[in-house]
C-alpha cells in the first residue's frame, strides 16, 4: 500500500486531474488515455483487485458504479455510450494493483476483444 500510486493520489502526494471526489471514491483522468474520454474511478480504500472484494464492500461498489454513470453524464458520453472496464490480475492487463474502473468513451470503441 505504501508504494501504491493510486493511494498516493488519494493522499494528494502525487498530482492528478481529479474530476470527482467524495468520502469513498475518487475519479481522475488517465495519464495514458486509450479513448477521447478515459477516466479512472477508484475506491479510496486500498483493495488490490476484484478478488479482494467482500460483502462489506457492497455499498462502496454500488456507490462507485452509480457515480460512474454521473461522471459519464458530466463528460457528455452518457447519450452516445461508454464502457466501464475493471481488470483483475496481471493476465487481464492490470498494471496498478489497486482496484479501479476505466470509464471510456467519446468515440466508437469497437469490439471489446479483438483477435
Amino acid at each position: 500500500m505504501e508504494n501504491c500510486i493510486f493511494c498516493k493520489i488519494v493522499k494528494k502526494e502525487i498530482p492528478a486531474k481529479i474530476v470527482y471526489e467524495d468520502d469513498l471514491i475518487m475519479a481522475f483522468e488517465d495519464i495514458r488515455p486509450q479513448a477521447k474520454v478515459h477516466t479512472l474511478i477508484i475506491p479510496k480504500e486500498h483493495i488490490p483487485n476484484n478478488l479482494y472484494l467482500e460483502g462489506r464492500h457492497k455499498e462502496l461498489i454500488g456507490h462507485l458504479i452509480l457515480k460512474a454513470n454521473e461522471i459519464a453524464k458530466m463528460k457528455g458520453i452518457s447519450e452516445t455510450g461508454f464502457r466501464l472496464i475493471v481488470n483483475c490480475g496481471k493476465d487481464s492487463g492490470q498494471e496498478v494493483f489497486h482496484i479501479h474502473w476505466h470509464l471510456l468513451g467519446g468515440e466508437p470503441l469497437g469490439r471489446l476483444i479483438c483477435k
